[in-house]
């Protein structure tokens, strides 16, 4: 048991020891392994420090080479900067010195003009003595003073360019119109012969045919009654006189001559007249007018292909059914009118469309008989402008017969169309101031000087002038003709042109004895 103790014992110390000396062999052990990672650390360190500084001592280089080629770039500019700097100062200096040379050569120039108007002065105050000098010559030769021979030259020199500003303003117009001219020729006259119209005149009744004269006594009534009643219900008198189987209706109003005319018509038809029946049918006849005054208006602007036109335009269209001027029917002017316009615009290249509204409403004024204080053209213009026309059509209305300012080129085709619808030939009665017109154009020419004889020819649409040629010269006829058309032209109303032919002939004639 003790061998066993002291076995037990001898192996722990045993244990104990080897433990104790493995310890101390792995401590010994760690200790070098420690001295061996500090090396190799700081043999690392090292290597990192050099490689480090190797990078630092690079870029430094780099950078230092960066910074003198910038620094060498810079001081080039700079020493270029500095050049052209000198340069400007080189040149400035040039052109100041040239300016200061240029200076002292103007003002030697200016001594030298000074001395020079100086002279001038000093030659002009001779020259004007000695001119003085002549005049007095020239006066005491010529027995005229200077300012009578200038108002003699002055008056010689104002006739001759009076001669010749005429001469020439004369050629001028006639320049300025002779393509004007021959295109308006050329349209005009398609136009006219594009257009078909009615020469015969249709006049408005008023006298009524009777079967026999018995009817004048179922007309008049007992003690006048029937005619009183029929004259009150219509606004129209009738004249009854000794003329057989006819009586005579009288209204200003040819609408109301229209109704008395049917109303009478259907009265003797019917053969019961009296006021009752007068009154009844007057007031059926009114109504029926009426509506066949809208039809017409219809009836025309669908045949003009017009659209869009006010109601109250429609009925004024329809009453010129029943109106005229100088014998010609207004509501067939109007037509022929609105198809000239048409035509002509198509040639100019304006509306056509409003060309045509405007020539169908040219004469619109015509139509009320509420006003009879204005023109009939600023009338119409106003009816138009009231019902919103367009305003070309409304200043073409205006200014047809020039009472307004024209402002668009459709006014003068209106009033172009216009004057040839009424100067065709049996369009309109005859010209009540036909001869007068003739005559004044007539005496008119005789009243220049040199004129021997003067005729209005070709029904006053020539008027030919014959001259004294003792009296006269070429330029004198030249002048007469240019001077007396002008004068026409603002003195005189006439349909068409007048062309003015001045004739100067010069005969020598010899006798034998």
């Amino acid at each position: 048991m003790e061998n066993i103790v002291f076995i037990l014992a001898g192996l722990i110390v045993g244990l104990a020891l080897g433990y104790v000396v493995f310890v101390a062999m792995r401590k010994t052990q760690l200790e070098k392994d420690k001295q061996s990672v500090i090396e190799e650390a700081k043999m690392q360190g090292e290597n990192l420090k050099k490689d480090r500084i190797l990078e630092a001592k690079e870029k430094y280089m780099q950078l230092r080479s960066e910074y003198e080629k910038e620094t060498n770039r810079r001081n080039s500019e700079l020493v270029n900067s500095e050049n052209r700097i000198k340069q400007k100062e080189q040149s400035l200096d040039d052109k100041i010195r040239a300016s200061k040379s240029k200076e002292d050569e103007a003002a030697k120039a200016k001594e030298r003009l000074d001395a020079q108007i100086e002279a001038y002065k000093l030659k002009e105050r001779e020259v004007q003595q000695l001119r003085e000098q002549q005049l007095l010559q020239l006066e005491k030769v010529a027995g005229l003073s200077a300012a009578d021979a200038k108002t003699q030259m002055l008056e010689n020199i104002k006739v001759q360019s009076h001669t010749e500003g005429l001469t020439l303003a004369k050629n001028i117009i006639e320049e300025a119109k002779l393509s004007a001219t021959r295109d308006a020729k050329r349209i005009v006259l398609q136009t006219i012969q594009r257009t078909a119209a009615e020469t015969a005149i249709d006049n408005t009744v008023t006298s009524f045919p009777l079967e026999n004269d018995d009817v004048k006594g179922r007309i008049i009534g007992r003690e006048g009654r029937n005619i009183k009643a029929f004259e009150a219900a219509t606004g129209v008198e009738i004249l009854i006189d000794d003329t057989p189987e006819t009586i005579v209706l009288s209204c200003y109003d040819p609408i109301r001559r229209e109704i008395a005319r049917v109303s009478l018509e259907r009265l003797i038809r019917d053969g019961r007249i009296h006021p009752a029946r007068i009154e009844e049918v007057v007031e059926k006849v009114k109504k029926q007018v009426e509506e066949e005054v809208v039809e017409w208006g219809e009836r025309t602007v669908v045949d003009l292909g017009i659209t869009g036109l006010h109601p109250e335009l429609i009925r004024y269209v329809g009453r010129m059914r029943f109106r005229s001027s100088y014998g010609q029917n207004l509501l067939k002017h109007s037509r022929e009118v609105a198809r000239l316009c048409a035509t002509m615009a198509a040639e100019m290249g304006l509306n056509v469309k409003l060309a045509k509204r405007a020539g169908l409403l040219h004469d619109i004024g015509k139509c009320p008989d509420n006003d009879e204080e204005t023109p009939h053209a600023l009338l119409g213009m106003k009816i138009c402008e009231k019902y919103g026309e367009h305003p070309e059509v409304i200043n073409a209305v205006g200014a047809h017969h020039d009472e307004i300012e024209m402002t668009s080129l459709l006014s003068p085709v209106i009033q172009a169309c216009d004057a040839i619808s009424g100067s065709r030939p049996g369009a309109r009665r005859g010209d009540d101031q036909y001869v007068e017109r003739i005559k004044e154009m007539e005496t008119m020419a005789l009243s220049y000087p040199g004129v021997e004889k003067a005729y209005a020819i070709q029904a006053g649409r020539e008027l030919r002038i014959i001259m004294a040629a003792e009296k006269s010269n070429d330029e004198n006829a030249d002048t007469l003709a240019f001077e007396l058309s002008n004068r026409i032209m603002t003195e005189m109303r006439y349909p068409g042109q007048v062309k003015i032919t001045v004739i100067r002939e010069k005969r020598a004639v010899g006798i034998a004895k």
